[in-house]
């Protein structure tokens, strides 16, 4: 799989160098998720002096960024299907959490255009798709908002960090801001972390943490918690008006199946087993069929495609990847979209090993990474009673089923 183009217009390309040392962002590039570019108008001038800049018709202070050299900085950039001009102004919309998410899911190339001095030619807007601000003030130059909104999408981009799981209830991803968070020790100068938290009821701290999401978002941000008060009304009035019409459902089925085969190993819903004649699933990552069953069918219930669209199996990032941790992201995605997973039912079909005793530790391991209570996944055994290649043990094949409901309103 390609990797997310970004290519940024600058005056001081310079400026951007440091993002490749910056732990996950700098990973991300040397591994080959996202590639970025710097173009600098300078290159593009005709003059002997590379100029860039001039005074303003109609007087006044400062000067202005020329409009020549930014197009043809442009115009060099090679497009791809999927691109998008982001033109980094003070005059712009103020970024949010969902346009990064969008930019990472619609497209796989964000150009953007940093503006310079007193400002830019008015024409220069004509090259951009959007005008982004970071805020209600002014900087010298456009290259720490255009750093700003790298990072923000590059950690976003499946492979960039370690695990999905946290980018899910972070602040500003549903209005609310995140919750407090606590580590060893428990006790630091006489600051002691709350019960609950410690308390192994994970219904409990779910309800706690949600209350200091709504606390804290109303101590320290009340234009947000309006937003979120507001939406939470409406979805009542919505539901109270409508009834059980108005709330959303969706229902994906998946199948996958792999070869058995000397020499790999044998996963199956994270458990790794032992097949009597020491056969293991060959696929590209860990070939686990359950978990990319499973994973297919979230992916149709919101008609996304499949794992193969995320997941290429001649991408090299991909190569003995563990498939929980792939589902993590599958389900991070289905998040992004507003929809939540209810609940899943699997069944593997295979004549040797016995699975029975391995299915609630599987259970665990997709309840787990899918964020729903164990009673809430089903998975089952099966055989083919020696008929097609389950029953002659060429492979092993899993179907599952999925039940999502939305869980934002647009």
């Amino acid at each position: 799989m390609a990797p997310f183009r970004l290519d940024v217009v600058t005056l001081v390309p310079q400026a951007f160098t440091p993002l490749g040392e910056l732990g996950v962002i700098g990973r991300a590039f040397a591994s080959g998720i996202a590639a970025l570019h710097t173009h600098n108008p300078r290159d593009y001038t005709t003059d002997r002096y590379h100029k860039v800049d001039d005074q303003p018709y109609g007087g006044g202070a400062g000067m202005v960024l020329k409009p020549e050299p930014v197009f043809a900085a442009v115009e060099a950039i090679p497009v791809q299907a999927r691109r998008q001009v982001l033109l980094l102004s003070p005059q712009g919309k103020p970024l949010c959490q969902k346009d990064l998410h969008r930019w990472v899911v619609d497209h796989d190339q964000l150009v953007l255009i940093c503006g310079h001095y007193e400002g830019f030619d008015e024409r220069i807007r004509g090259l951009a798709d959007e005008e982004v601000s970071v805020g209600d003030f002014v900087l010298t130059g456009g290259e720490l908002p255009a750093m700003t909104v790298i990072n923000g999408v590059v950690r976003l981009l499946p492979g960039t960090v370690g695990t999905a799981e946290s980018l899910q209830d972070e602040s500003h991803s549903d209005v609310l801001l995140e919750h407090p968070h606590y580590t060893r020790p428990a006790n630091f100068r006489g600051m002691v972390v709350p019960d609950v938290l410690r308390s192994g009821d994970h219904g409990a701290i779910a309800l706690w943490r949600q209350q200091q999401r709504q606390l804290r978002t109303q101590q320290r941000r009340p234009d947000l918690y309006v937003r979120w008060s507001d939406q939470q009304q409406s979805s009542t009035l919505t539901m109270e008006s409508h009834g059980s019409a108005s709330m959303q459902f969706r229902i994906g089925n998946g199948y996958d199946i792999h070869r058995l085969v000397p020499g790999r190993p044998l996963i199956l819903g994270g458990v790794t087993l032992d097949h009597p004649d020491g056969l293991g699933l060959d696929g590209h990552s860990d070939a686990d069929v359950l978990v990319h069953a499973l994973m297919d069918a979230l992916l149709g219930a919101l008609a996304l495609g499949d794992i193969g669209k995320y997941f290429p199996p001649d991408d090299p990032r991909w190569e003995g990847a563990d498939s929980l941790m792939l589902l993590e992201q599958v389900v991070a995605l289905v998040r992004d979209r507003g929809w939540q997973v209810l609940n899943v039912d699997a069944v593997v079909v295979a004549e040797r090993p016995k699975l029975k005793p391995h299915i609630n530790a599987m259970r665990s391991n997709l309840a787990q990474r899918l964020g729903v209570e164990l009673d809430a996944v089903g998975v089952k055994a099966t055989t083919n009673e020696g008929l097609g290649p389950e029953g002659r043990e060429e492979g092993m094949s899993s179907q599952a089923v999925a039940l999502l409901q939305q869980i934002c309103l647009t």
